[in-house]
């Protein structure tokens, strides 16, 4: 009697196939003792879940695309924005503190010690005060003093380091004496004024970019104090604009002259 034929077994997975099973249990169990770890927040599951739907192009059946894009690009606008005005603060405080260790120097040496520099710091700006009697002597708008213009080559070489995104006013102000002459400065709006230029022309003879300075003369009409010295005064001030983009790889304006 003929014995009968096994049949055919059918063929069996591939080998590598037993491992990833092995692999992915893992894993899954893995993925489930972190969940069993975690504390779960809906409200931020849910934010997740929104983030990630728009991230990949998935809207809401009642959302405009207009809408959604209008929306990306303002919040994109409002953070490049919001990194800007970090930027500018943090330009703004460092220089401001740099310069206030060269006033502080000076005024120690001052021989008047009511008539001192102070700094005011504003919101992207800081404001240097110099008496005028520090660099000018009565009713003149020459700087004679070796003094006065050490002192402003040292504030020179702050605003070196500075982005050239800050700008420089210099601000010339008067007491009420209501100045006359028939001479160069006639009045209080010459003597401000000249003033302010000659240091405006210091700061250029110590290598500022002249696009950067801006000159500003107001005699005696915005008075600081009822006290007459202390509207006799000129201003440094140093301010960021938010519209200017960091040009610190333009070109110099003194190496523009240097390359005639």
């Amino acid at each position: 009697m003929a014995k009968n034929k096994c049949p055919e077994c059918p063929k069996c997975l591939p080998g590598w196939l037993v491992q990833f099973g092995d692999l992915m249990s893992l894993l899954l169990t893995f993925f489930i003792l972190l969940l069993s770890m975690a504390v779960m927040d809906k409200k931020k599951v849910e934010e997740y879940f929104d983030i990630m739907r728009k991230a990949m192009g998935f809207l809401d059946k009642t959302a405009d695309v207009r809408e959604q894009t209008e929306e990306h690009s303002n919040n994109k606008s409002n953070s490049d924005s919001d990194d800007n005005m970090t930027a500018a603060e943090e330009g703004v405080e460092e220089a401001s503190n740099e310069i206030k260790e060269i006033v502080e120097m000076a005024n120690d040496t001052a021989a008047d010690q009511s008539q001192v520099m102070q700094i005011t710091k504003g919101k992207n700006e800081f404001v240097l005060d110099i008496p005028s009697t520090i660099m000018f002597k009565p009713g003149e708008y020459k700087i004679d003093n070796p003094a006065s213009k050490r002192f402003i080559a040292k504030i020179a070489r702050v605003i070196r380091t500075m982005p050239q995104t800050f700008s420089i006013e210099i601000i010339g102000y008067t007491d009420n004496g209501a100045f006359k002459s028939d001479k160069i400065p006639r009045d209080d709006w010459d003597l401000s004024a000249l003033r302010a230029i000659e240091v405006v022309k210091e700061l250029i003879k110590n290598r500022i970019d002249p696009a950067q300075l801006k000159v500003s003369a107001f005699a005696s009409y915005h008075p600081k104090s009822e006290v007459a010295s202390d509207n006799r005064r000129v201003e440094m001030r140093f301010f960021s604009e938010n519209n200017q983009s960091d040009i610190l790889n333009e070109e110099n304006f003194f190496d523009r002259l240097e390359e005639k």
